[in-house]
């Protein structure tokens, strides 16, 4: 930044003279010199306009929520990960986790049911409490930490009676979703007489309408099931008196589910999650994912795309199976659950 400043014309001479104030006034009245950087140069001086001007360009290379690396090598010159400088930086709570085993997209006979799986990190999996319904004792945030499994932050909780050092177990802490705002220290409730703060848990007829919420229960007691991945929330749009809400869902979709069914308050933290950038392939190998061969690159026997000379497709975008692959619809026209929708979320795209 000096060494640009110093190349405009008219600042070297001023740089080499530099006797405030009046080097001051000298760079601020030459051509090279922006409107703002001359005004915070003449009120505030050099300390104050340079520690703006650095400022400035942290905030320009990273946004809050995201962690960018530098182009040591290529692999992290495009990467880009959320940050977890105010997460818990050691292991998980383990009363409360499972090892979880690998299936490489097989199933129980053996057979690839889901393709490009395999290899990845080993995980540890976290038990976390979906039901929080009105037995659940009021608890304690003691730390927010990551988790590999989901997208969205999980919350440590140490319910009341439970203070001595010697009581850590599975029965005397419990992890929940993170919402944004949640943090160590804050007190955590359920019931119908929580109150409306991020992180309490309540049933539906207690949520005033519009309030965001996240992990709705689709049938009371079963646990939430939607708005749980991480940023996302939905909402109450409406309470009927036949005994159901409203609920819009982040995909845009509007469904009736019963009020009786518990929520959480508030929207999940992690909101930048959706622009992370791996930044090379490795990194999506750390996670599980093997590559995908197009089906243009393949031969006609084995993909419809494949064959023919040169670039050639022939028909339209499809699965190796034939399934078009844009925009079809692939969910059973008779099921059982259709009369919940109230409005479909293609047509509320439109």
């Amino acid at each position: 930044m000096l060494r640009r400043l110093a190349q405009a014309s008219g600042l070297r001479a001023a740089l080499q003279q530099w006797t405030p104030p009046a080097a001051c006034e000298r760079v601020a009245s030459s051509s090279g010199c922006s409107t703002s950087f001359a005004s915070s140069l003449r009120t505030e001086g050099p300390a104050g306009s340079w520690q703006g001007v650095q400022v400035r360009l942290k905030v320009h290379h990273t946004s809050p929520g995201l962690k960018a690396y530098k182009p040591n090598t290529p692999g992290m010159r495009g990467r880009i990960i959320t940050a977890r400088k105010d997460l818990w930086s050691g292991g998980p709570f383990k009363p409360l986790t499972e090892g979880l085993r690998r299936t490489g997209g097989r199933n129980a006979a053996g057979c690839v049911t889901a393709r490009h799986r395999g290899g990845g990190s080993r995980r540890v999996y976290r038990l976390v409490d979906f039901v929080r319904g009105t037995g659940t004792p009021a608890g304690t945030v003691e730390r927010i930490e990551y988790d590999p499994i989901r997208s969205a932050r999980i919350a440590l909780l140490r319910y009341d009676g439970f203070a001595g050092a010697g009581l850590d177990s599975a029965d005397s802490h419990a992890y929940m979703l993170a919402p944004a705002g949640l943090a160590p220290g804050d007190r955590v409730t359920c019931g119908p007489d929580a109150p409306i703060v991020p992180g309490s848990s309540l049933p539906l007829s207690a949520i005033p309408v519009g309030m965001p919420i996240h992990n709705v229960e689709l049938r009371p007691g079963k646990g939430g099931q939607l708005a749980r991945a991480g940023g996302t929330a939905a909402s109450i749009t409406k309470k009927g008196t036949d005994g159901y809400a409203t609920i819009k869902l982040p995909s845009g979709e509007q469904r009736l589910v019963s009020l009786a069914c518990t929520a959480t308050i508030g929207a999940l933290g992690n909101a930048q999650h959706k622009n992370v950038k791996h930044g090379k392939a490795g990194a999506t190998r750390w996670r599980g994912r093997k590559p995908r061969v197009r089906g243009m690159a393949m031969n006609s026997v084995d993909h419809p795309h494949g064959g023919g000379r040169g670039k050639v497709k022939g028909r339209i975008s499809q699965t190796p199976w034939g399934v078009p692959t844009k925009g079809h619809r692939t969910r059973d026209k008779g099921a059982r659950t259709n009369w919940a929708i109230v409005t479909s979320r293609h047509k509320a795209k439109h």
